[in-house]
Formats: C-alpha cells, sequence, structure tokens
C-alpha cells in the first residue's frame, strides 16, 4: 500500500517517508498541494492515505483538501501543521481531514496509531459500500425473479380456459401479442405494452366457471344461456382477486374492482381485462354497461382484438370468418362496439396482426 506525504519541509518529508517504510508501507512524496495532486491522480488505485501539511508554497494545503475531497472522497487524508492549531485543525475537517497531528511530531507512534485508525474506517466504509452495492444487485436479481415467474404464473393460467374451451387453441397468445401491438400504436410505453401482452391471454379466464353444455354448446344460446356466458366475466375478476360487490360496482364504476393488496399491478391489469372486455364503446355492453373513455383503454383494446380473432377462428357454434368478412364488421363496429381510435390504429397495422396469426395459428 502506498502513502502520500505532502510537505513543504524536505527534511521532515524524508523522516516521514523513512518511518512508512519501515512499518511496511511503499512512501510516496511531494513538496505543494499541486505536486500532492498529480502524485496522488497517478497512484489513486493504490494509495492507502495522505499525510498533508497545511501551510505550503504554489498550492497549500486548504487547497488540496477541496481538491481531494472532490476527486477521492473515501481517500483518508491527515492533517500535520503547525499553525494556528484549533481553528485550522477545524477548517481542515470540514474541508474533509480525517484527522489532524499537530507538529513538532515528537512521538511517531501516533501518527502510526492515526494511520491505522483512519485506514480502518475507509475499509469499514469501503466494505459498507460493497455491501450495499451486492445487496441492491441481489434485490434487483430476486426481483426480476420474481417478476418473471408471476409472468409465468399467469401466462400458465390463461392456458386454463384453452383446456376448458379446448377451440380455442392459440387465441390468448394472438390477443396478448395483437393487444401489445395496438398498445404500441396508441402510445402506451414498453413496460405498459408488456403488461398488457402479458395480462390480455387472461381475459377469458372466467370460462373456466361457465357450464360445459353452455360453453361448449354448438349453436345459439338461448336468452337463459346467455345470461350465464356473461357470468365469464364476473368470474374471470373473481378468480383473478377480490371483487366489491356487484352493487357497489353499479353505483361507481371507479368500485368495479378492489386493489391488489400487494400492489401488484399485473394482477390489477388481469382482473380489469377479465371483467371488461366486453364493454362496449356506446354503453350497451356488459356487465356494467360502461362506455366511452369510462372504459378503461386496455380493455378497448382488448374488446377489438378479442373480437377480431374470435371472428376468425372456428369455434363449436360457427366456422371462421373470411378475413375481409373479419375486417368488415371491425370496420363497422366502429363508434358503437369498439373505440374508433383503437380501430384506426388496428387498420394502421393489419400487417402486424396477420403476421401474428400466421404465426401461432391454430
Amino acid at each position: 500500500m502506498n502513502i502520500l506525504v505532502i510537505d513543504d519541509e524536505e527534511g521532515l518529508r524524508r523522516s516521514l517517508c523513512a518511518y512508512l517504510e519501515d512499518l511496511g508501507y511503499d512512501a510516496l512524496d511531494a513538496g505543494n498541494g499541486l505536486d500532492g495532486l498529480a502524485v496522488m491522480r497517478a497512484n489513486l488505485q493504490d494509495l492507502a492515505a495522505v499525510i498533508v501539511d497545511l501551510n505550503m508554497p504554489v498550492l497549500d494545503g486548504y487547497g488540496f483538501l477541496r481538491q481531494a475531497r472532490v476527486e477521492a472522497p473515501e481517500l483518508p487524508i491527515v492533517v500535520l501543521s503547525g499553525v494556528g492549531v484549533v481553528d485550522d485543525a477545524l477548517q481542515a475537517v470540514r474541508l474533509g481531514a480525517w484527522d489532524f497531528l499537530t507538529k513538532p511530531l515528537h512521538n511517531f507512534s501516533i501518527l502510526e496509531h492515526t494511520l491505522g485508525k483512519v485506514m480502518e474506517k475507509a475499509r469499514l466504509l469501503r466494505e459498507n459500500r460493497e455491501y450495499q452495492t451486492n445487496l441492491e444487485e441481489l434485490v434487483r436479481q430476486r426481483t426480476a425473479e420474481l417478476e418473471r415467474t408471476r409472468r409465468q404464473i399467469m401466462h400458465r393460467l390463461s392456458r386454463a380456459a384453452e383446456y376448458k374451451d379446448n377451440e380455442t387453441g392459440h387465441h390468448v397468445i394472438r390477443v396478448g401479442e395483437i393487444a401489445a401491438v395496438l398498445a404500441e400504436a396508441l402510445g402506451l410505453g414498453d413496460e405498459q405494452c408488456a403488461n398488457l401482452r402479458d395480462c390480455a391471454p387472461l381475459h377469458d379466464i372466467g370460462k373456466i366457471g361457465v357450464p360445459d353444455e353452455v360453453l361448449l354448446k354448438p349453436g345459439k344460446l338461448d336468452p337463459a344461456e346467455w345470461k350465464v356466458m356473461q357470468q365469464h366475466c364476473m368470474f374471470g375478476c373473481e378468480i383473478l382477486g377480490p371483487l366489491t360487490s356487484t352493487a357497489e360496482a353499479h353505483a361507481s364504476c371507479e368500485n368495479w374492482a378492489a386493489k391488489d393488496p400487494e400492489g401488484n399491478e399485473l394482477l390489477d391489469l388481469a382482473r380489469m381485462l377479465a371483467l371488461l372486455h366486453h364493454e362496449r364503446w356506446d354503453g350497451t355492453g356488459y356487465p356494467f354497461g360502461l362506455a366511452g373513455e369510462a372504459i378503461p383503454l386496455e380493455a378497448r383494446i382488448v374488446a377489438v382484438v378479442d373480437t377480431y380473432d374470435a371472428l376468425a377462428s372456428e369455434r363449436p357454434y360457427k366456422k371462421a370468418f373470411p378475413e375481409e368478412k373479419c375486417l368488415e364488421i371491425i370496420r363497422e363496429s366502429s363508434g358503437t362496439h369498439f373505440d374508433p381510435q383503437v380501430v384506426e390504429a388496428f387498420f394502421r397495422n393489419t400487417a402486424r396482426i396477420r403476421t401474428i396469426r400466421t404465426r401461432w395459428n391454430d
């Protein structure tokens, strides 16, 4: 380890360097603060401490302290000076000195003790910083692992609806991918797009609660069966988290669902999509009859994507529609079923949407 001695008294400087070398250190020296800064910069990686005088030509110890605190805030600096004592010691400490010794230094063992003390403090500060850095990195890694696990669980949960309604094939995956494309086109941020990609596949999870004779009926549902089918929105939200009472939800659209108690934004988004993806722009949808921008944007996006992909896919009760027919229905439903801005974004991105349907074809 190197220790730098900065003092304009050459004899004292040589004595200090010899003493430090006897203690096992490599001693460096400079005759003023300016030269001392140059030596410090050249040897900073291996520099354990600095001993500096205050009263020197060219650049005094105060000037050295000011600059050293900026360039090397964790470098232990011990002031060794014979001027003013108390006032100068206080000023030196305010400028960044770690300790203060007075000249003449009759007992060099005091210097050894002081150096040992400040270097031990530096070691503890360094270890604490490294611990904090490692801890922060560990927290980042664990948080990322937790986030990956959450997303994996949600992806696998979305497949539960596919096993219940096996005609949907890759429908839920396509809904997630296309929804993310529209979200990007509508100006949502990268994280919001990624969250929608992961949560949109859960929009139909509530179908788990719909009886097979209704869900898989190969024909048109009668009014009673349709009422049962509509319950899948409530079922889905309840599977993913707690609902407020239906009466309260109707009374105030802001209270449609309780927030996740742990503050999980993914679950909040997934619950909202499961509950509101059948609301319509004109207010004739279900379960609450929300209209316009009272329907969250993500739910308006999923409404378009879910309908389009359902039209283009074969189901127990219908054959797949030709693409032109699907596009015609989406266009004609703008302003009634769907948000016109979402429909516009949809038609700006039909090429990307076709690519997704090809990749995830049933």
